[in-house]
């Protein structure tokens, strides 16, 4: 059986880069609580888009789809899944909205992780949530020439039920005890959590959704305002190169967690600066909404998409983004390089 070490395995993560990582992260966090109480009726918008997006991007990294109008319809609730995708999709959401609304009081023990795992599949007309994976699995790669081939052999199937209970018992012990920084223990377990692979399927998603409610039992709810699942996706190869090199060794307890926890931890400090970006958007609320665009523009050095100021104006409509974008070319205040889905936009 695989020891997990949430006490000395820690100490050994304290390089400078790392230490420098949670130092900022903890200032963040600091200036969060300031942000939320000031600004804590503009911040329902970043909440609802971020919710939308979160579920879109962490399904779309396991390869489920839809259109980005059933997305909002499903999260919104106003229409019924009428696929298996869509089934999967809003259970995802069921769960990511649980998180949300009641993290304090849910806490990752085994049976937790299983109800959580269930109403993950709650709208599937399979009998898939809820229960450790039946058979020995293998997370596989596949090369360039299409050729596939085991990345990492999990735990197997008859060794699974143990290993989760050995995982959040010295998990929780360690995070009780309080001795070790929290911005380090939580992907040490979601590292270990995947390595296991408990489940036939959704481990990718359920590990996402546990690493928000870590967070945000941690104090460090922006995940509630940007999407740090859609940043995953806009890093997915250097994720999945995170993980490959922090799961080599792991069953001889030789791994390094080291690189999975440094991307971790850019992850959450590239959602910080988001989020201190947005809230600083809102701040311009007096102003026009084609003003709020043009100071969107003038805050960004180079290039900018139609898509990112849209994600940092989530309340500002797609016609009103378009149209201003259109007015300013005409006008030369801003000039359109590129085509198609490159298309951006560089002050002249």
């Amino acid at each position: 059986m695989r020891d997990f070490d949430y006490v000395n395995g820690p100490a050994k993560l304290l390089t400078p880069e790392i230490v420098q990582m949670t130092g900022s992260i903890h200032e963040h966090k600091g200036r969060q609580e300031l942000f939320v109480e000031a600004n804590a009726d503009e911040l329902k918008t970043l909440l609802e888009v971020a919710l939308i997006q979160s579920t879109g991007a962490s399904n779309r990294i396991e390869g489920i789809f839809t259109s980005d109008k059933r997305l909002k319809e499903l999260v919104s609730q106003r229409v019924e899944p009428r696929s298996r995708s869509e089934q999967e999709i809003a259970g995802y959401r069921e769960v990511l909205a649980a998180i949300h609304e009641s993290y304090e009081y849910i806490t990752p023990r085994p049976n937790v992780i299983l109800q959580l795992h269930r109403d993950l599949y709650s709208y599937a007309q399979r009998d898939a949530g809820g229960r450790y994976k039946s058979a020995d699995n293998v997370i596989a790669e596949t090369d360039a020439e299409g050729n596939r081939k085991a990345r990492f052999v999990p735990v197997p199937a008859f060794a699974t039920a143990e290993a989760m209970e050995a995982l959040c018992s010295r998990f929780l012990e360690a995070w009780d005890a309080g001795r070790m920084d929290k911005l380090i223990l939580i992907p040490m377990f979601i590292l270990d959590f995947l390595c296991i692979h408990p489940f036939n399927d959704g481990n990718g998603r359920m590990s996402r959704l546990l690493t928000l409610l870590l967070l945000y039992k941690a104090g460090y709810i922006v995940g509630k305002y940007v999407s740090m699942e859609m940043l995953i996706e806009k890093t997915k190869e250097t994720y999945y190169e995170a993980l490959a090199a922090s799961s080599a060794g792991w069953h001889e307890g030789e791994n390094s967690y080291e690189p999975f926890v440094r991307y971790s931890l850019g992850i959450m400090l590239k959602a910080y600066n988001e989020f201190e970006s947005r809230v600083e958007h809102l701040r311009h609320r007096d102003l026009s909404k084609p003003e709020r665009i043009r100071a969107v523009i003038d805050r960004k050095a180079g290039k900018i998409t139609k898509k990112e100021i849209m994600e940092l104006c989530p309340d500002i409509s797609k016609v009103t983004v378009e149209r201003t974008l259109t007015e300013l070319v005409k006008s030369g205040y801003i000039a359109k390089v590129g085509a198609g889905p490159n298309t951006g936009y560089v002050r002249t």
